[in-house]
């Protein structure tokens, strides 16, 4: 069905391509000047597909921009202290300025007492309580690089926030919790009166319909639909799920948390899937890593 209303995308690939050649200009640079090149490395565990396919994304983006990049792989089998020791041993290499412990980790291994362990001026993921801390309190820091990436966008794209009612579905403690605390700022982007929903809140279409900005991770297959926003919204799908589709060559298609020809019709700005929110994570993984090594330097 073909909308009167005209959307803008808010494109992630482009975005996220204009920030790498920015810091390639930065890595020349430092380059010239005879400094350190930034450089990232991830640990990557057991065998789950996503995780390879965003790792490799990674060490690709890195040597397209001039970073230097190691990855360390483990068998699923791999104990929690050989995982402690790694990170130690990454934690006390002058050489390194960020790396990444790629999520989810095997079900024998504790998540957080891995993030923790992770030296909160290396943790680029900005995980570590320190990290999450001080960006609750607006101090110098790692913002976690999927809400590092949605603030680059609403600010590249120069959507105002001010004063706007945004309305975050999830609160999950890498995107949905520092969404809210992000917009709610004293900036542009943030300024916002915030509304964070979840899977508790009641009446959830009451809050979309106020809403003029949504940014939606929940995780669950086309959960927004067009019925739940107001004319003129601008939405953020933070959501990626694979959907059974026979006609694609793969059995499948990628959506995210929004039905987005719905709810597209009525948006003034809405980021696709894929393509919006996910390269831009990336990108702002390397521009944390770039900061962490001007911060070393």
């Amino acid at each position: 069905m073909e909308s009167e209303t005209t959307y803008q995308l808010l494109d992630g690939k482009q975005t996220s391509a204009d920030i790498k050649a920015e810091l390639a200009v930065e890595v020349e640079k430092i380059k010239a000047a005879g400094g350190s090149i930034p450089h990232l490395a991830a640990i990557l565990v057991g065998d789950d597909g996503a995780s390879h396919t965003y790792v490799n994304a990674k060490v690709k983006a890195c040597e397209l921009i001039g970073f230097k990049s190691s990855l360390y792989r483990f068998d699923a089998s791999v104990t929690e202290e050989e995982l402690l020791k790694k990170i130690e041993e990454l934690n006390n290499d002058p050489d390194l300025h960020g790396f990444i412990v790629q999520l989810p980790l095997p079900d024998h291994i504790d998540e957080q007492k891995i993030i923790e362990a992770v030296a909160p001026e290396k943790d680029v993921d900005g995980f570590h309580p320190e990290n999450i801390g001080k960006m609750a309190l607006d101090l110098p820091t790692f913002v976690s690089a999927t809400p590092y990436g949605i603030m680059q966008l609403l600010e590249r794209y120069k959507i105002d926030t001010v004063g706007k009612h945004c309305v975050i579905i999830g609160r999950s403690h890498i995107v949905g919790l520092p969404m809210s605390i992000l917009m709610g700022k004293k900036k542009n982007p943030g300024n916002c009166t915030v509304t964070l929903c979840h899977s508790r809140t009641a009446n959830i279409k009451d809050f979309t319909l106020d809403a003029d900005i949504i940014i939606v991770a929940l995780g669950s297959a086309e959960f927004l639909t067009g019925d739940m926003v107001k004319e003129g919204v601008v939405v953020i799908d933070v959501g990626i799920t694979r959907v059974e589709d026979n006609s694609k060559k793969s059995g499948y298609r990628l959506v995210g948390d929004v039905k987005f020809d719905e709810v597209a019709a009525k948006s003034s700005y809405i980021t696709p899937v894929p393509g919006g929110v996910g390269p831009m994570t990336i990108a702002s993984l390397l521009m944390n890593t770039l900061t962490a090594a001007k911060r070393g330097s």
